[in-house]
C-alpha cells in the first residue's frame, strides 16, 4: 500500500544536522507523519495542467536538506525525534480508490493523535485526507487556504480536484462539521459554489480579507475538537510560486503563506494537515518546492510549540 521515499537523506554532521537524518520510516510513539500522495487524475479530470504526481519527492529533497530551528532547536529536534516518512500511497489510477487507500492510512494515525502532514498531489488529496476522519468515525472542522472553493458537483460522477469540499460536506453522517475557505479570487470563483458552502454552514473570505488576523481569528475561535487542514499553493502568487496546477495572478504573498503555516501548526486543534497542487513540470530553479518544503517546516516549528 505504501512506497518507501526514493529521497536519500543527506549526509550530516553533528554540526550541521539536517531534517533527512531525523525523518525515519519507523520510530516509536510517533507524534507526526508524512505520507505522500502521488496523483494528479483529479487535476487532469478538471481540466487543469497535469504534473503534481511528481511534488511528493520533489518536495522531500528540499525538505531533507533544511536544519531545525536556529532559534528554537531544542523544541524542533525533539519533534522530530518522533517523526517519521512513510514514503508515498501506492496509486493506481483509480481516483476513488486512491482517496481509499489514503484514507485508510491517515485514519490510522488520526485515531491514534499521531499528525499526518499529506503531500499532495493534486488538490484530490484533500478527500481522501477527509475520508480518514469518516473512516475513523471522528467529526471534524475543515480550513482550506486555496484560490478557488473546490466545492464543484463530480464530473459523470466521478471525483475530480475541484470537488472535494462539496463530496466531504455530502458525506453521509456529517461528519465535516463546518468548511471555512480564505483566500478566494473573486473572479475565478462562481457565486453559486459561494452560496452552496453558506448553506451548508460554512465560510469564506476573498483574497482581500485573507490576513494574518482573520486567519488566526479562526484557528482561536472555531468550536470544533478536532480541524483538519489543507493548504493549495495555487493561492500564493504566481511570481512565488510558478509550479502550480493553476497559476495565480494577485495571489497571496508568502510571508502570509508561511505564518498561516506555522499558526495551525501551533494550533491544538490542527489534527491534520496536507499541502496540494505543487507541480514540479512547471517550477523554475526549484523555486516553488523549496516553497512548499518551508511550508511543511514551518508547519512543523508550530507543532514543536505546541
Amino acid at each position: 500500500m505504501l512506497n518507501p521515499p526514493t529521497i536519500a537523506a543527506p549526509k550530516t554532521d553533528k554540526d550541521d544536522p539536517r531534517l533527512g537524518g531525523w525523518l525515519r520510516s519507523e520510530v516509536e510513539n510517533p507524534k507526526v507523519v508524512i505520507i505522500g500522495f502521488p496523483s494528479d487524475e483529479g487535476v487532469r479530470r478538471n481540466g487543469g495542467r497535469v504534473g503534481a504526481a511528481q511534488a511528493p519527492d520533489e518536495i522531500r529533497k528540499a525538505l531533507y536538506h533544511m536544519t531545525p530551528d536556529a532559534e528554537e532547536t531544542k523544541l524542533f529536534t525533539q519533534l522530530l525525534e518522533h517523526a517519521m516518512d512513510i514514503g508515498n500511497v501506492q496509486v493506481k489510477g483509480e481516483l476513488a480508490d486512491d482517496q481509499e487507500a489514503l484514507a485508510d492510512i491517515t485514519a490510522s494515525y488520526v485515531e491514534q493523535g499521531t499528525i499526518p502532514i499529506i503531500l499532495g498531489g493534486g488538490h484530490e488529496t484533500a478527500y481522501g485526507h477527509f475520508l480518514g476522519y469518516a473512516k475513523a468515525e471522528l467529526e471534524t472542522a475543515i480550513f482550506n487556504l486555496d484560490a478557488h472553493t473546490d466545492v464543484r458537483p463530480l464530473k459523470d460522477g466521478k471525483p475530480h480536484s475541484g470537488s472535494p469540499f462539496r463530496q466531504a460536506l455530502k458525506y453521509p453522517d456529517g461528519w465535516a462539521e463546518s468548511y471555512l475557505v480564505a483566500g478566494l479570487q473573486p473572479h475565478v470563483v462562481a457565486k453559486a459554489h459561494v452560496e452552496f458552502i453558506q448553506k451548508e454552514g460554512g465560510s469564506v473570505l476573498f483574497r482581500d480579507e485573507t490576513n494574518i488576523t482573520s486567519i488566526s481569528g479562526f484557528f482561536h475561535q472555531h468550536s470544533s475538537d478536532r480541524l483538519m487542514v489543507t493548504f493549495d499553493m495555487d493561492v500564493v502568487d504566481q511570481s512565488q510560486a510558478p509550479g502550480v496546477s493553476a497559476p495565480c495572478t494577485n495571489g497571496l504573498p508568502v510571508d502570509l503563506w508561511l505564518t498561516a503555516a506555522y499558526l495551525a501548526g501551533r494550533n491544538e486543534q490542527v489534527t491534520s494537515f496536507d499541502l496540494s497542487e505543487f507541480n514540479p513540470k512547471y517550477d523554475r530553479d526549484g523555486q516553488t518546492a523549496k516553497l512548499a518544503a518551508l511550508t511543511i517546516w514551518h508547519f512543523l516549528l508550530g507543532l514543536s510549540q505546541r
